[in-house]
Protein backbone atom coordinates (compact mmCIF):
# COMPACT_ATOMS: atom_id res chain seq x y z
CA UNK A 1 0.00 0.00 0.00
CA UNK A 2 0.91 3.43 -0.92
CA UNK A 3 1.44 6.21 1.74
CA UNK A 4 2.13 10.14 1.19
CA UNK A 5 5.29 11.37 2.89
CA UNK A 6 5.49 13.32 5.56
CA UNK A 7 6.68 16.79 5.47
CA UNK A 8 10.06 15.38 7.32
CA UNK A 9 10.83 12.80 4.90
CA UNK A 10 10.07 15.54 1.91
CA UNK A 11 12.59 17.67 3.93
CA UNK A 12 15.13 14.85 4.57
CA UNK A 13 15.18 13.93 0.70
CA UNK A 14 15.73 16.95 -0.58
CA UNK A 15 18.79 17.55 2.08
CA UNK A 16 19.89 14.39 0.91
CA UNK A 17 20.00 14.94 -2.49
CA UNK A 18 21.52 18.44 -1.50
CA UNK A 19 24.74 17.33 0.06
CA UNK A 20 27.13 17.95 -2.66
CA UNK A 21 24.94 20.93 -4.44
CA UNK A 22 22.08 20.59 -6.80
CA UNK A 23 20.21 22.48 -9.25
CA UNK A 24 16.00 23.17 -8.30
CA UNK A 25 15.57 20.47 -11.64
CA UNK A 26 17.94 17.88 -9.81
CA UNK A 27 16.13 18.47 -6.22
CA UNK A 28 12.62 18.46 -7.86
CA UNK A 29 12.94 15.39 -9.98
CA UNK A 30 15.32 13.54 -6.93
CA UNK A 31 13.27 14.58 -4.13
CA UNK A 32 10.28 13.09 -6.21
CA UNK A 33 7.91 16.62 -5.86
CA UNK A 34 5.79 19.51 -7.89
CA UNK A 35 7.71 22.77 -8.34
CA UNK A 36 5.04 24.33 -5.99
CA UNK A 37 6.31 22.10 -3.32
CA UNK A 38 9.89 22.58 -4.45
CA UNK A 39 9.39 26.35 -4.16
CA UNK A 40 7.54 25.97 -0.69
CA UNK A 41 10.16 23.57 1.12
CA UNK A 42 12.85 25.16 -0.60
CA UNK A 43 11.97 28.95 0.73
CA UNK A 44 11.77 27.15 4.06
CA UNK A 45 15.06 25.43 4.33
CA UNK A 46 16.48 28.19 2.71
CA UNK A 47 14.70 30.86 5.98
CA UNK A 48 16.18 28.38 8.39
CA UNK A 49 19.68 28.15 7.58
CA UNK A 50 18.92 24.32 6.16
CA UNK A 51 19.89 25.10 2.70
CA UNK A 52 22.27 27.81 1.33
CA UNK A 53 21.58 29.48 -2.26
CA UNK A 54 24.93 29.62 -4.22
CA UNK A 55 25.09 31.50 -7.55
CA UNK A 56 27.89 29.49 -9.72
CA UNK A 57 27.46 31.38 -12.48
CA UNK A 58 24.67 33.49 -14.66
CA UNK A 59 22.14 32.30 -14.10
CA UNK A 60 23.39 29.09 -12.61
CA UNK A 61 22.01 28.39 -9.11
CA UNK A 62 22.75 25.60 -7.10
CA UNK A 63 21.65 24.65 -3.93
CA UNK A 64 23.89 23.16 -0.83
CA UNK A 65 23.36 21.81 2.07
CA UNK A 66 24.85 24.00 5.53
CA UNK A 67 26.03 22.45 8.34
CA UNK A 68 22.84 23.19 10.22
CA UNK A 69 21.21 21.12 7.73
CA UNK A 70 23.44 18.34 7.85
CA UNK A 71 22.77 18.25 11.83
CA UNK A 72 18.84 18.34 10.67
CA UNK A 73 19.16 15.39 8.15
CA UNK A 74 20.96 13.11 10.18
CA UNK A 75 18.43 13.70 12.83
CA UNK A 76 15.21 13.15 10.47
CA UNK A 77 17.11 9.97 9.18
CA UNK A 78 17.48 8.88 13.15
CA UNK A 79 14.08 9.61 14.05
CA UNK A 80 12.82 7.73 10.90
CA UNK A 81 15.12 4.34 11.77
CA UNK A 82 13.25 4.45 15.13
CA UNK A 83 9.71 5.09 13.84
CA UNK A 84 10.81 2.50 10.99
CA UNK A 85 9.22 4.86 8.52
CA UNK A 86 11.25 3.92 5.49
CA UNK A 87 10.32 0.51 5.09
CA UNK A 88 6.74 0.39 6.61
CA UNK A 89 3.49 -0.17 4.79
CA UNK A 90 0.84 1.71 6.98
Amino acid sequence: MNRRRSNIEIIGDMLRVGENGAGKTEIMYSANMSYSQLQKYLSFLISHGFIDRLEVGNPVVTYRVTKKGLALLRSIDAVLEVLEFKDADF
